[in-house]
């Protein structure tokens, strides 16, 4: 796939998305609310396919940027993450990864932040599949906080445009998505 454009590649995930991820019906969300759609990012992230895509854009959309590393809550991120760096390691990119768990581990190395070592001071963005209020991302920024890793930027698949732009401002977060809700015609 050598010489596809980032517009390409973001048309053939958003069909993917469009397909495979988006279900309708009646859902609830980890926010509490009750939604008419629910779009599962991990039926793509966890293929070939839409590993590869996410992982492109994603590294398409910093390329420019300087940072330590990328990551972001388990579970959305997980398999961004772990695409973002097989990618970037055959790009010749090199870029760290990390995941963030809900909370402490209680054996082992007790760690909440899984990875290479992140360093006090270092700048890193998160990413996860879908945003809604945000809340999952400002829980991992509170865990990067407590180690003294900034974060001033998170990049999603999907914003569902209710509430986690302005959620994640007021914590001094910018929130880019691939695509919004309403691509969708939702």
């Amino acid at each position: 796939m050598k010489n596809v454009s980032c517009q390409e590649l973001k048309e053939r995930l958003f069909n993917l998305l469009n397909q495979e991820a988006l279900k309708r019906g009646k859902f609830i969300l980890s926010s509490g609310k009750e939604s008419n759609y629910y779009l599962d990012g991990r039926i793509i992230t966890l293929t070939p396919e839409g590993a590869y895509l996410v992982a492109n854009i994603i590294l398409e959309m910093t390329k420019d940027e300087s940072i330590g590393a990328i990551g972001g809550p388990t579970l959305g991120a997980d398999p961004i993450a772990g695409a973002i760096a097989a990618l970037s390691f055959i790009n010749g990119q090199k870029i760290k990864t990390f995941i963030v768990r809900k909370s402490v581990k209680e054996h082992g190395t007790q760690k909440q932040v899984e990875g290479p070592e992140l360093k006090k001071g270092e700048r890193v963005i998160l990413i996860d599949d879908v945003a809604t209020s945000g809340k999952a991302i400002i829980e991992a920024q509170q865990a990067l906080a407590r180690i003294g890793v900034l974060v001033d930027k998170a990049i999603v698949i999907v914003d569902r445009n209710q509430g986690a732009v302005e959620n994640l401002a007021k914590i001094g977060i910018k929130l880019e998505s691939i695509f919004k809700i309403a691509d969708f015609g939702l």
